[in-house]
């Protein structure tokens, strides 16, 4: 589950980290008045949606020179001009693809005189078995780049999760970022603050671009500062986190994952034409590959679990039929825990409720196999039986090419 850029530092400041002060606006004159209780007198407008990119991204509505979703103003009425530009337009980012996302948040902060920009992520490595804490010095940039162009500018530091953070790890991330005296204590203190923050909510990943060094004070004093922050959790941990789950914002996701999600069923909208219905991820990826084999794409993924009931499947069925894009439907089903039979009457009693208009082939196998294979053919419905994956996938592709 991602967060908006707002929510993930408020959520950081609990654990002492240090951000610039901001609040989040719903509207042009709350953005205003955000800005009235920053001392200002610089501001920054930020469009809030899941993606990255926003400050090259552009505006559908706009014109080519306007600028993008994270901008700089001098006063509150640029603060209003500003947020009435970005508020319920489209932004187009590098992460959005070209549909884009329609800004209905904003998060206005104080501004931050910038001496320096750095790295810092944290991710959990499944080859290592640890929580990789990634940083260089290179903030601010396309670190896909950096890593493409100039590996050597950044450092991979790993922790055992039995071990937690130690010393040296703040130390290593210091290093790595170069900083001495003052600036490396709180390098090494931020690091720390943001692994609590990391194990203590159960994140899958957490991305400060920038992490920055202040411009020293008229004490003369420079402060490090987490100016960008971007947060996903892990799903499968929300229930040890009400709070957090409350932060989910469903206008961001698809519509169709939403609903899917009220099943608890795991899917993810692609951009194909033939749609997927299969039990089991690996079986999933495999029945995807399969139908790209044989010239076509799949539409979606969609793991309806190993104990789906018929209620279930026939969700999951409604769900795939309601994308226009889907042209045909393949179900690729082995029946271990779950049972071909309660497969089978899902899709007749969803197939009858939406009135089927594509081609449909199923493929069954396992527990009640025969039982499920003679409830299809009794159906009465124009329902096409497979003997493997390779016969199914050759099928639905002849399907949907006939039928076009």
């Amino acid at each position: 589950m991602n967060i908006h850029e707002y929510q993930a530092k408020e959520l950081l400041a609990k654990f002492g980290v240090a951000v610039p002060a901001g609040f989040a606006a719903l509207t042009v004159d709350e953005a205003v008045a955000a800005a009235g209780r920053l001392p200002g007198p610089l501001y920054v407008v930020k469009a809030q949606i899941h993606a990255g990119g926003r400050g090259k991204g552009r505006f559908k509505e706009l014109g080519p020179d306007a600028k993008g979703g994270v901008r700089l103003s001098k006063s509150l009425d640029e603060v209003r001009a500003n947020a009435a530009e970005m508020l319920g337009n489209t932004l187009v980012t590098i992460q959005t693809g070209a549909a884009g996302k329609q800004v209905n948040r904003l998060y206005v902060t104080d501004g931050a005189d910038i001496a320096r920009e750095y790295y810092l992520s944290m991710l959990v490595d499944r080859k290592t078995g640890r929580i990789a804490m990634i940083v260089s010095t290179e903030g601010g940039m396309d670190i896909e780049e950096v890593a493409h162009a100039t590996p050597e500018k950044i450092t991979t530091i790993t922790i055992d999760p039995a071990e937690g953070f130690q010393p040296h790890h703040g130390r290593a991330v210091a290093f790595a970022l170069k900083l001495k005296g003052d600036l490396n204590k709180q390098a090494q203190q931020v690091a720390r603050q943001l692994y609590e923050a990391f194990t203590a909510t159960d994140m899958a990943m957490l991305e400060i671009n920038p992490l920055i060094e202040t411009a020293p004070d008229s004490s003369g004093a420079a402060r490090i500062q987490v100016l960008d922050a971007k947060v996903s959790f892990d799903a499968n941990a929300l229930l040890r986190h009400p709070d957090i789950a409350a932060l989910r914002d469903e206008t961001e996701e698809d519509p169709a994952e939403v609903e899917a999600s009220k099943y608890d069923l795991a899917y993810i909208k692609l951009d194909g034409d033939i749609g997927c219905m299969v039990n089991g991820a690996g079986l999933a990826m495999a029945t995807m590959d399969i139908i790209k084999l044989n010239g076509m794409f799949p539409a979606n993924f969609l793991d309806v679990g190993g104990g789906a009931t018929t209620g279930k499947v026939t969700a999951a069925f409604k769900i795939i039929l309601a994308d226009p894009a889907v042209k045909g439907i393949l179900v690729n089903i082995f029946g271990g825990i779950m049972k071909c039979d309660t497969i089978a009457e899902g899709i007749v009693a969803a197939a009858r409720e939406v009135n089927l208009a594509v081609p449909l082939v199923v493929r069954l196998e396992g527990t009640n196999v025969d039982l499920g294979k003679q409830i299809l053919a009794s159906s009465g419905l124009a329902i096409v039986p497979a003997d493997d994956l390779g016969d199914a996938a050759q099928k639905i592709v002849a399907e949907v090419k006939k039928a076009a």
